[in-house]
């Protein structure tokens, strides 16, 4: 009997408890409001807000107010200097490491110990549960996973007090049994230098039995572009014959899918999306079929959603999960067991089901690129053009972003489409000092630009004049509210502002947008 057989019978109580999605997710979710207030009644901030008197939702919404980092920041930095009981009990020594709002250049999430266990390792736990039950003769567990792992730094020179990427927190604290089943060893797992990194990854890697890799797609491209170099061979499958499944999250995987299929083209191979973040684990894809994921309703999570239509308004509606209408767009808000009392996330998702709660991530709150994991948001790319304007004496009047997605040596980078009220001297100049300043502003980016491994130096575009009013023009869009979506996570729109750049312009282009 293969070992999978054997271990697989451990997930066969979660399964069945996962099946309770359907028909009790409202009692689950109410049940997690009331452990998540009671635990932290005697907190600080519990004191403040009045948790000990919550006996529902009612009463939680009545004296808590929804929060984005800002609110919360303060507090998280006392937590960060050592102070207990401030937003969750006890002292919360690990901090993950994201990226940055508009006044600072990271964020860092709290993860206590009580969220580790129940906001982060149950999701791993989860996706093995749902990937046995559709897949019974996996023989997952008969050889090792690849998991890739960012790094961590301290926290203030605090004993035992670390901040880093959330996968080097996950890999640093996890049961010295799971690192019998995974790759790399874990001094090579939490190296900074991702290009060191990369290396003793694929020379360790190339000659172990790997079933199952885990990790960010553009990162793990990369490593597995390596792998393929020292290997040789022509397919991935070659170098791991019984590989059979790709746990992805962080990025969209859209972009990338057609370059797996063409490394790996086993008819075996499995895809399953995961949506974990630096604040928790939230969705699951349970079915392969279907590109929706299922909303983990009973971890230490509870969940409230704005409809987009309001979201930034003075008093917008919040509804609990079981207020949600399938086919809206919602603004996600989060009360988790690490501190963040009614979080507003960033991210936007739309129900595709509620019986159970299964959705689809729509984008965020906010413009922004995030193919790779840079997760560059407008402020960052405002500020980012002012320096480069006051450096060059350049004036931009109009512009958008988009990525480049990888070609097949892993390559990536961000096209930035320009029309300048005034031009630089030199376009090359202005285009590296964009860039040093967006890496100034963005650890993500900065991360992901070091050393030119995922990341490649950004490329400009001058567009010609009146392009963009010509494009608005197009859509019958020109004039009124409407205005240039200055940064996209996909090419929908700069492609085709390529394509007219290149054209000559229509009558009437110095009208203003």
């Amino acid at each position: 009997m293969s070992l999978t057989r054997i271990i697989g019978k451990l997930f066969v109580p979660r399964q069945r408890e996962l099946e309770r999605y359907g028909s009790e997710a409202e009692a689950l979710q109410r049940q997690v409001l009331g452990h998540l207030a009671q635990r932290a009644r005697n907190t600080e901030y519990g004191r403040k807000h009045l948790f000990g008197e919550v006996r529902g939702y009612g009463d939680f919404v009545k004296h808590t107010p929804l929060n984005t980092y800002e609110e919360l920041k303060g507090d998280i930095d006392r937590m960060r200097h050592g102070e207990r009981d401030i937003l969750w009990p006890g002292q919360v020594r690990w901090y993950a490491k994201s990226s940055g709002t508009t006044n600072d250049k990271s964020k860092f999430i709290p993860v206590s110990p009580d969220g580790l266990q129940d906001l982060h390792y149950r999701g791993g736990k989860d996706a093995v549960a749902l990937y046995l039950r559709n897949n019974p003769k996996s023989r997952l567990f008969d050889g090792k996973a690849l998991i890739l792992g960012g790094s961590h730094a301290p926290n203030f020179n605090l004993p035992h007090s670390l901040v880093g990427d959330l996968s080097a927190i996950l890999i640093e604290n996890i049961s010295p049994l799971a690192n019998l089943v995974r790759v790399p060893k874990k001094q090579t797992a939490l190296i900074a230098d991702f290009e060191v990194k990369r290396e003793r990854i694929a020379r360790e890697t190339l000659r172990k039995n790997v079933t199952n890799i885990s990790g960010v797609p553009s990162w793990m491209l990369s490593v597995l572009t390596r792998v393929m170099e020292l290997s040789g061979k022509a397919h991935l499958e070659e170098v791991w014959p019984n590989l059979e499944v790709f746990f992805h999250g962080g990025v969209a995987f859209t972009p990338y899918r057609s370059q797996y299929e063409q490394l790996i083209t086993s008819p075996g191979m499995h895809y399953m999306e995961t949506y974990n973040a630096s604040e928790g684990f939230f969705g699951l894809q349970d079915d392969p079929a279907d590109k929706a994921m299922l909303l983990l309703v009973d971890y230490g999570v509870f969940y409230e959603f704005i409809p987009m239509d309001e979201f930034g308004s003075a008093s917008p509606t919040v509804v609990p999960l079981w207020g949600v209408e399938k086919g809206r767009n919602y603004a996600m808000v989060i009360s988790t067991s690490c501190g963040l009392w009614r979080y507003v996330l960033g991210d936007t998702v739309s129900f595709t089901s509620t019986n159970p709660y299964k959705f689809t991530i729509t984008g965020r709150t906010k413009s922004f690129i995030n193919a790779f994991g840079e997760e560059l948001i407008v402020d960052n790319a405002e500020q980012g053009l002012a320096y480069a304007c006051a450096r060059t004496g350049a004036e931009v009047s109009e512009y958008t972003a988009a990525p480049v997605f990888m070609d097949n040596h892993a390559k990536c980078r961000h096209q930035w489409l320009i029309e300048f009220a005034r031009e630089p001297g030199s376009i090359d100049t202005f285009a590296r000092l964009l860039d040093k300043r967006l890496q100034e502003l963005n650890s993500d980016y900065e991360a992901k630009r070091h050393k030119d491994i995922t990341l490649q130096h950004l490329e400009v575009v001058k567009a010609r004049r009146g392009l963009f009013n010509d494009w608005l023009r197009m859509r019958g869009k020109l004039g009124g509210q409407h205005k240039v979506p200055r940064l996209c996570n996909s090419r929908e729109h700069i492609d085709v502002l390529l394509q007219l750049n290149s054209q000559q312009p229509t009558a009437n282009t110095d009208g203003q947008a």
